[in-house]
């Protein structure tokens, strides 16, 4: 046996070990990375902020306690509001579901000529098998809600305690990260580091945007419809269908649609309707516009950026996809070598005539030239 395959051999299997000691610890860490790249994202967020207010004079561990505190103040109001708007709806739905159920069972009977009575309908649900078998899985997961709940909560509180310290020790983990680096690479670092900054402002500058004019259109529609909690509703719609991603839309729409349906049946279906045709719009002619105004990254490289994201990260990859891609773009963008363009009508997506008539030309020659029979042939034959 060769003197160094024995060597060869503990040292494969001693790579082979560290690829599996890797591998595990990337699949048990992937949940505190992914809270870390949206703390980094959310950092990027808040700082123009911070750094606005720390030019001024201010500490900037206190302008970026004073920009969470507002976000956090703001965030609380909301959920406060909205629950507030919630639980009344559903204490007016539970008093007025016996009239509702006694107009469906009139219309039942008025239709299908039988006699049904509400009595009957209210015992034969309770002895259902179905509805006990619900109330059992409902209390068996009373746990597993708790849980989640308690899960999410750590979650968001330890994006916050990462974002924090990001935002507050910007120039310190700059000064870190550039210390390992050649000057040339410095430069670099922060070039890419404030392209990230402005990228990532400018994104949430036109998510801000779209909820606005959602929540205009659809308080438009939910006045007009004269839906309670209207201003209430406005907002939900504007922020929910712009800051959760792929779901955002369908759980924004849905809420609107349960106050609606305790007015008027028929104005749910209204709000069903104009959700989906400014959910078209908006698609199709308003994100398009404003993300290439905003982020400056052409249309289709934004959805493709969100169809990826979403592939490789879920809501999270959709959430931070576009203002990821278009500092990717940025930054390569002063490395990629260009060139004067030629003056060409087919680049303007014109054809050419002059060669298309040339190509004609030849074409024609060839096939007389075809035609023609060779010398001689005639005599042989």
């Amino acid at each position: 046996m060769p003197r160094w395959l024995p060597r060869a051999m503990v040292l494969a299997l001693a790579l082979f070990a560290c690829y599996q000691l890797g591998e595990w610890a990337f699949h048990q860490l992937i949940t505190l990375l992914l809270n870390i790249v949206i703390a980094f994202f959310l950092a990027l967020a808040v700082e123009p902020a911070v750094s606005r207010m720390a030019a001024r004079g201010m500490r900037r561990g206190l302008a970026t306690f004073l920009v969470f505190f507002g976000v956090m103040l703001a965030g609380i109001g909301f959920v406060v509001m909205l629950g507030s708007m919630l639980a009344g709806q559903i204490l007016t739905m539970v008093d007025e579901f016996p009239k509702y159920l006694d107009s469906v069972i009139s219309w039942v009977n008025h239709t299908f000529n039988t006699e049904l009575s509400r009595v009957e309908v209210q015992d034969s649900l309770l002895r259902s098998d179905w509805l006990q078998k619900y109330v059992q899985n409902s209390a068996s997961g009373v746990l597993d809600v708790s849980t989640t709940v308690l899960g999410g909560l750590f979650k968001l509180l330890t994006i916050f305690l990462f974002s924090f310290y990001f935002a507050a020790d910007g120039p310190r983990l700059r000064r870190a990260l550039c210390s390992v680096l050649p000057p040339a690479r410095q430069a670099e670092v922060l070039r890419a580091w404030e392209i990230a900054v402005d990228k990532t402002g400018g994104y949430l500058y036109s998510r801000g945007l779209m909820a606005l004019v959602s929540g205009i259109a659809h308080y438009v529609l939910l006045v007009v419809l004269d839906v309670p909690y209207a201003p209430a509703l406005a907002v939900w719609v504007g922020l929910i269908s712009q800051f959760i991603p792929t779901l955002g839309t369908y759980l924004a729409g849905a809420l609107p649609m349960l106050i609606a349906f305790t007015v008027d049946p028929w104005y749910a279906l209204w709000v069903l309707c104009f959700v989906v045709v400014y959910q078209q719009f908006e698609n199709y002619i308003l994100q398009p516009k404003l993300t290439e105004k905003t982020v400056d990254i052409h249309p289709a490289v934004a959805f493709g950026s969100v169809v990826a994201g979403t592939a490789l990260m879920g809501a999270v990859g959709a959430l931070i996809a576009i203002p990821a891609v278009a500092t990717l773009q940025a930054f390569l963008g002063a490395y990629v070598k260009r060139y004067d363009v030629t003056d060409d009508p087919r680049v303007h997506g014109h054809r050419d005539r002059r060669a298309s008539a040339l190509a004609r030309l030849r074409a024609a020659l060839r096939h007389d030239r075809n035609r023609t029979p060779p010398p001689g042939a005639g005599h042989d034959a």
